[in-house]
């Protein structure tokens, strides 16, 4: 196999699936040992961990106002709503993008748009379809507040779903960080909120894929075309 069909299947995994992945090693070891058809059934799970935690390159558009998907996964809705109290923007409702992620999905957050962190909420909660609209509200969640270099602000909000337990965020309050930088990831299929600066027009529609660091989901300065 080439260098480059091998780089299309095999993708770096992000170190926190490391021993996710050394787990589920060991499991199917003991099932080949109890029976070899079970081994088989482990070795799927092995792969599918791995799977679930790889960490791909992603290429960034270059242009200086658009904003990028935070998540790989399906736009699942697209609509005005307030943002959560905690990041501190207000009581005007805002553009939300809801992007929603599978367990198939890689779940490695990125940044939408250049900026500095000013705000990181984490807020417990319950555990209920990430697809659903009131998980917004009701599920743990993690929020981040970001000010854009012209003094605007947006929203981006990790939402865990009803496999998803652990919210991760490695980002602190103050970091200055580039467009598509990684911010955090959430464990085994969940939901990323974007609430879009006011006045700011959406570039996706409901149903739309998306791929994180690379999908244009809106331009800060009001432009119609896709980086």
């Amino acid at each position: 196999m080439s260098v480059s069909m091998l780089s299309t299947f095999v993708k770096p995994m992000h170190p926190e699936g490391r021993r996710f992945v050394a787990i589920s090693a060991a499991i199917t070891a003991v099932l080949f040992i109890l029976w070899s058809p079970l081994g088989w059934i482990g070795v799927g799970l092995t792969v599918w961990v791995y799977y679930f935690f790889r960490d791909p390159e992603r290429v960034v558009p270059t242009r200086d106002s658009v904003m990028v998907s935070p998540a790989d996964g399906i736009v699942s809705l697209l609509e005005p709503a307030v943002p959560p109290a905690e990041l501190g923007l207000g009581e005007t409702e805002l553009l939300r993008i809801s992007v929603f992620m599978s367990v198939f999905n890689c779940h490695v957050n990125r940044l939408p748009a250049a900026g500095r962190i000013d705000t990181i909420a984490y807020t417990p909660g319950k555990f209920l379809n990430a697809s659903l609209d009131k998980a917004s509200a009701d599920n743990e969640r993690n929020g981040l507040a970001i000010a854009l270099p012209d003094g605007r602000r947006y929203g981006v909000v990790q939402i865990a779903g009803l496999v998803a337990r652990r919210i991760l965020c490695w980002s602190k309050e103050g970091d200055e960080m580039a467009r598509g930088d990684r911010f955090g990831l959430i464990r085994f299929g969940s939901r990323l909120d974007i609430y879009l600066p006011d006045g700011v027009t959406p570039l996706v529609r409901i149903g739309q894929t998306m791929v994180a660091g690379e999908t244009v989901i809106a331009d800060l300065a009001g432009a119609t075309e896709e980086a």
